[in-house]
């Protein structure tokens, strides 16, 4: 049965710091109805191994994935197993050592679960109780609200109705969150009792689409967005959000990230999208994705074609020398088989129209490519990228993803795509961008990511592209400087170490007059061969930064008496060992970070903490991550009237914490 919480308490095992902290390894995977064998492998390759792979072998990555998991004790969560031929492909990847390691999996087919041999050890999960349902329903539609005794009657109603499935209550309750007329409560509450049926999974999908209904266009927009991506995709939010904005689903132009936020974050409030992932300090939404009954309703509503209309160009290349092929007619997407997408010679382009040249569905093909808005590419990775030939056809195209490894040149073709605005490539080599990239003068996002070690050189003419929000290039050469960068991220490997800081680059930052936030990044080295000679001064950094975030730095404690004096600074993260060294002791300087209100330490050895009465005076939050060796925490936090959380997770308890403050086994 779907919705009934299964992946919630997986989700709820899975991240107690109690249980993690039992095992050496903890690795989740996400399955889908076409399960995708080397997904799976890849999924719990980043978990236990934390690197990007790029090999397409299946043999080789089960052998890595399971010398990763060999000697250790693990902890592997397998959600939403639909068929036994996925367990049977994985199952021999997981060393028996007798080590007390575990595998939680999770499946609505009880043949599923005896499969893999767990007769004595299944859970099998109830529907909840009228308490239950109301509890769970009273927590998303009230929150801490107090409302009268009519809403509560009506809502214990609505809540018996939902048959004590969770994800129905959630949904539903979700859509009367926001809703404060009795009128409105009445008439949810008769159509959920119009919903006759035996089966759960009917009553829920009804529910679902009643919540839909009641969304405004804009928000059924980027709702249905996530239709676009293969079942069970764990979506980043940035990608996700840019792709709304191209699309021009967001009704607010002159603050598109800021609606973008408040529209993903009122789906998540109605239940219908999930969060994944938070940033460390649980502000922010990093990943997310929906559940399997939404997406099957995403889909649904995408056919009926009132929002846009979503067609599939599928290349299946039956002989891998040959490559001159033609580039199949546009077709009705459909759910593609996962043992096609295995094939190495397959490729999918997925592509959007406007609801408006629907009538164009059964013209002529060119006619169709004239009208399509937006391409995104899957399974493409060793496809060639025969589609390029014909790009010069898609005169009214608003986004491009393409995830090929064999671009290697800059395809010309793209310059004509007057419209474009969102336009993502993978390269390999040195690119080089040529000077005629300032013709896509719509173009909001820029995104270039390296397979193998690239560089990419970028014309002066890029700055001539006005409405340009957002660019992330690797290894680059950016001739002078843009002066109205809001937000800027510098990330530099083991090589670039001792170059980035004797470049002056981050002396630099000064003429960036408008910057807010900052990020510095270096990959992750326990013992750096030399710490930098010289810092940068108080000077360094522009006036205008709120947002600081260090990862893998290296810097001596006492340089954050320099960043103490940034006179707007508003959060700061040290991640990954962004201090170091000085026997791990932080002497705060007097009257510093005097706007903090966030304070992030992730991953350090610091051991002393030393603080006065005037240091971190208006700070709001403090989190500490994986800080095993801190020996207290000052005293003096507990005279910050302001502050009003920490958390510390993975992280040795104490000896002295503030008054009024506890402790928090969070992650």
């Amino acid at each position: 049965m779907g919705g009934i919480s299964k992946t919630t308490l997986a989700n709820e095992v899975y991240n107690d710091a109690c249980i993690r902290s039992h095992f050496d390894v903890c690795a989740w995977a996400t399955l889908s109805q076409q399960h995708n064998v080397k997904e799976i492998l890849l999924s719990l390759l980043r978990s236990t191994k934390g690197d990007t792979f790029d090999m397409n072998n299946e043999a080789e990555l089960a052998n890595m994935l399971q010398k990763s998991l060999k000697g250790k004790r693990y902890l592997i969560v397998l959600d939403d197993m639909w068929k036994s031929e996925a367990w049977d492909a994985v199952r021999l990847c997981f060393p028996s050592e007798n080590k007390g390691s575990g595998i939680l999996l999770t499946t609505r087919n009880t043949d599923v679960a005896l499969d893999a041999g767990t007769k004595n050890l299944s859970l099998q999960m109830d529907l909840m109780g009228l308490d239950e349902s109301w509890n769970l329903f009273k927590s998303v539609a009230f929150a801490n609200e107090a409302l009268s005794s009519e809403f509560e009657t009506i809502g214990k109603q609505i809540a018996d109705e939902c048959h004590g499935l969770p994800l129905t209550i959630a949904v539903v309750a979700g859509l009367l969150k926001s809703k404060r007329a009795i009128e409105n409560w009445k008439s949810v509450e008769e159509d959920v009792k119009s919903f006759v049926s035996n089966d759960p999974d009917e009553r829920c999908s009804r529910v679902v689409g009643l919540s839909y209904n009641h969304l405004t266009s804009d928000l059924k927009a980027c709702l249905l967005h996530f239709g676009i991506f293969p079942e069970a995709s764990e979506i980043p939010v940035k990608n996700l959000m840019r792709s709304w904005m191209a699309e021009g689903f967001l009704k607010l132009e002159n603050d598109l990230e800021g609606e973008a936020e408040k529209c993903l974050q009122e789906l998540v409030n109605r239940c219908l999208v999930l969060v994944c992932k938070k940033s460390l300090d649980g502000t922010k939404i990093r990943s997310c994705k929906v559940h399997d009954l939404i997406y099957v309703l995403c889909l649904r509503e995408i056919q009926r074609g009132n929002v846009f209309i979503m067609n599939d160009i599928v290349l299946y290349v039956a002989d891998p020398e040959c490559l001159d092929l033609r580039m199949h007619k546009m077709q009705p997407f459909k759910r593609v088989p996962g043992d096609l997408i295995d094939n190495p010679y397959f490729g999918l382009y997925r592509d959007l129209l406007t609801p408006v040249h629907r009538q164009l569905r059964d013209h002529d093909n060119n006619d169709i490519l004239k009208q399509t808005c937006s391409i995104f590419s899957f399974h493409l990775n060793d496809s060639c990228f025969i589609l390029k030939s014909e790009l010069i056809h898609f005169k009214l195209l608003k986004v491009l993803v393409l995830r090929h490894r064999d671009i290697d040149n800059f395809p010309l073709q793209i310059l004509s795509l007057i419209w474009l605005r969102y336009l993502s490539l993978v390269v390999h080599g040195h690119l080089l961008i040529p000077p005629e990239i300032c013709r896509l003068w719509n173009l909001q996002t820029l995104v270039v990511k390296e397979y193998n070690p690239s560089f990419v050189t970028c014309p002066v003419q890029i700055w001539e592209l006005v409405q340009l929000r957002h660019l992330k290039l690797p290894r680059f050469y950016l001739p002078n400087r843009p002066s109205n960068v809001k937000k800027l991220e510098i990330s530099g490997d083991e090589d670039d170490y001792e170059s980035f800081w004797e470049s002056g680059l981050v002396n630099n930052l000064v003429h960036l007059h408008q910057l807010e936030t900052l990020s510095l990044t270096g990959t992750y080295i326990l013992w750096p061969r030399t710490l930098p000679a010289s810092t940068p001064s108080a000077k360094s950094f522009p006036a205008t930064l709120k947002k600081l975030n260090l990862t893998s730095t290296y810097l001596s404690w006492s340089y954050l008496d320099i960043i103490a004096e940034l006179p707007n600074l508003e959060v700061l993260k040290l991640m990954g060992f962004a201090c170091c060294g000085e026997g791990e002791e932080w002497h705060p300087i007097v009257m510093g970070f005097n706007r903090l209100k966030i304070l992030l330490i992730e991953r350090s050895f610091l051991k002393y903490w030393k603080a006065t009465d005037d240091n971190f005076p208006v700070l709001e939050r403090l989190v500490l991550i994986n800080c095993k060796c801190l020996k207290e925490i000052p005293i003096e936090f507990a005279e910050i009237h302001s502050l009003l959380l920490h958390e510390f997770a993975r992280t040795t308890r104490p000896r002295k914490q503030p008054l009024g403050c506890s402790y928090l086994p969070s992650t």
